[in-house]
């Protein structure tokens, strides 16, 4: 009847509202980093390929109970945008050395395995659509100061976005062999080497010190950005090349007790 289609429209207008006010909420549609979808059925462990296709078709979502905030939600747990969902791996409990670690004095990794990944997002300027050049089951590194945690099933996760991650691996351990860059980043061995004065004292660099080395040999490089015309844009290093890239630029990463420093293109100033 007339009066039920228009009580089923003022529903609709009055959900459509909501929604509104939710994104107005935020300063933009990226600040969102995760839907949380009920769900009926508590083996449900992937969101309907339906839905799936609705948002670009790549984005599993997992049944997870989560806390956030100190706020329990049960449902499908579907990072939105360009984030993924990372379970953290546990924290070191010796050092390189082999000595154990008091409980309090554990190191925490900034490393884990991708769970689910979003959709990607789409340029605002060209429209060109960016998809997330990761997914469930790889290993990845990220900053230190990166990422939202959340607290699953009783085991610690973090929200990051596709551009925190340093590196990403396969294999499940963390070695040279496994380790690739994404997008634009290089993956940079530093020159810790002694370096000689103008009156001939050497003095020798620290992986302690304050002002870190800025030169260092490629090991390994990224694809490429998606630039503006939906293509990859050309990286102008190669692996074995000599670089030096801004003082303080990129993420430190130690691989196999070595230290090296990822660092995006546009921070690399030359090549030798």
């Amino acid at each position: 009847s007339q009066s039920q289609s228009r009580k089923h429209d003022t529903h609709t207008m009055k959900f459509a509202t909501l929604l509104l006010t939710s994104a107005l909420a935020t300063s933009s549609a990226s600040a969102f980093t995760a839907a949380f979808l009920p769900s009926t059925a508590a083996t449900q462990t992937v969101v309907p390929s339906a839905q799936r296709q609705a948002s670009h078709g790549n984005a599993p979502a997992t049944r997870l109970s989560v806390k956030v905030e100190n706020r329990e939600i049960v449902g499908a747990v579907q990072p939105v945008n360009n984030f993924i969902l990372v379970k953290i791996a546990e924290a070191a409990d010796k050092t390189d050395a082999g000595i154990l670690l008091s409980e309090s004095a554990k190191i925490q990794k900034t490393e884990g395995t991708v769970v689910a990944v979003g959709p990607g997002i789409t340029d605002s300027e060209t429209g060109k659509y960016c998809p997330i050049p990761l997914q469930p089951g790889d290993g990845v590194v990220y900053g230190e100061f990166d990422g939202t945690e959340l607290d699953v099933d009783g085991v610690k996760h973090t929200l990051i976005r596709d551009t925190d991650v340093l590196v990403k691996f396969g294999g499940g351990e963390l070695k040279l062999d496994s380790v690739d860059t994404i997008s634009d980043k290089v993956l940079v061995h530093v020159d810790f080497s002694e370096t000689q004065t103008e009156g001939g004292l050497l003095l020798g660099s620290t992986k302690n010190s304050e002002k870190r080395p800025s030169t260092g040999t490629v090991m390994k490089v990224g694809p490429g950005r998606i630039a503006s015309n939906g293509q990859l844009s050309p990286m102008s290093v190669s692996q074995g090349d000599t670089i030096k890239f801004r003082d303080y630029a990129g993420g430190e990463v130690v691989i196999e007790e070595e230290e090296y420093t990822v660092v995006e293109m546009p921070d690399v100033l030359a090549r030798f």
